[in-house]
């Protein structure tokens, strides 16, 4: 399953098994989360040329997230490698395989809490605005710009969503997040209205029976790839004359800010975005008091 240098022994693997099926069954963790977990204790064991895991010093840990600092990874690659090995090294613990937690004394770096790059309405409306609805995909391309800005949708969450989930009659869609955590987004008129031409001419067109229930499809009519998503929206950003570096996550940050900016209560915004905890809504506050500052900035006589 991961890769490396060393090949990981029998003892390794079944710990690190037993590992992954609690952050998956227990903690619905993502499968991607799941994997980036697994592969950074891969990284360790690596490091330590194949050592068993429960052998392995919190002296040698210490060498090894200073080797980390050293090759110059990101402060915050590095905090996802130290929290993936203290979950890792807990539930060890937990279970009764280590009686110390070698990772107990060490500290994860703080992170600059860096404010994302936001569009305003006029970048967004310039982005689709660019899009060429004479061709085969620009309905396609237009319904999912909507529906990413209009929802706040994760690109995992777009390329999976399914048509039995569009309830328009209530003026929702059902949202399969992380964790496999179900949630109900509002979804307004005009993307109601798009999602309804892209179906008629487009889906209709290059459906197959493969295409089963998925909403969103390429020309073959198969599943949209996440990396087209992110090319679609790079290419638009450009034609657009966006010089901001733009992605899917963007359009989600610009989702959230639109609504916080216009009073909406931080705990709808929260539970629309599928966030588990208010903290990582709260970065959104940062953002309108940014906002707010530059309005002062620009229009206030005494500023």
């Amino acid at each position: 399953m991961y890769g490396g240098e060393f090949k990981i022994s029998s003892a390794n693997r079944a710990l690190l098994e037993e590992f992954e099926t609690n952050l998956s069954v227990d903690r619905s963790l993502s499968k991607n989360t799941v994997y980036a977990y697994g592969a950074d204790i891969c990284k360790l064991i690596t490091f330590c040329n194949g050592k068993n895991i429960k052998d392995i010093s919190a002296e040698q840990i210490s060498v090894f997230i200073q080797q980390l600092y050293d090759v110059h990874l990101s402060a915050r690659s590095i905090a996802r490698i130290i929290s993936g090995l203290k979950s890792f090294y807990k539930h060890l613990v937990l279970q009764g395989e280590l009686e110390h937690n070698p990772m107990q004394f060490v500290r994860t770096p703080k992170l600059p809490k860096n404010l994302p790059d936001v569009l305003s309405h006029n970048d967004i409306a310039a982005m689709i605005e660019s899009i060429d609805l004479a061709s085969k995909a620009g309905e396609r391309d237009k319904t999912v710009m909507m529906l990413m800005y209009g929802c706040g949708l994760r690109v995992s969450e777009l390329t999976n969503l399914q048509i039995n989930n569009l309830y328009f009659d209530e003026g929702y869609i059902r949202v399969m997040g992380k964790g496999s955590k179900e949630r109900l987004v509002p979804i307004g008129g005009k993307t109601i209205r798009q999602v309804q031409v892209y179906l008629q001419y487009y889906r209709q067109v290059v459906a197959i029976a493969e295409s089963k229930n998925t909403l969103i499809l390429n020309l073959r009519g198969r599943s949209i790839s996440r990396i087209y998503i992110f090319k679609m929206i790079q290419k638009l950003a450009q034609q657009a004359g966006i010089k901001k570096s733009v992605s899917p996550h963007t359009l989600r940050h610009s989702f959230a800010t639109v609504l916080v900016e216009a009073g909406a209560d931080l705990r709808a915004v929260q539970q629309m975005l599928g966030h588990e905890s208010i903290t990582s809504t709260e970065i959104y506050t940062h953002l309108d008091n940014a906002y707010l500052k530059t309005v002062i900035e620009q229009f206030h006589p005494r500023a």
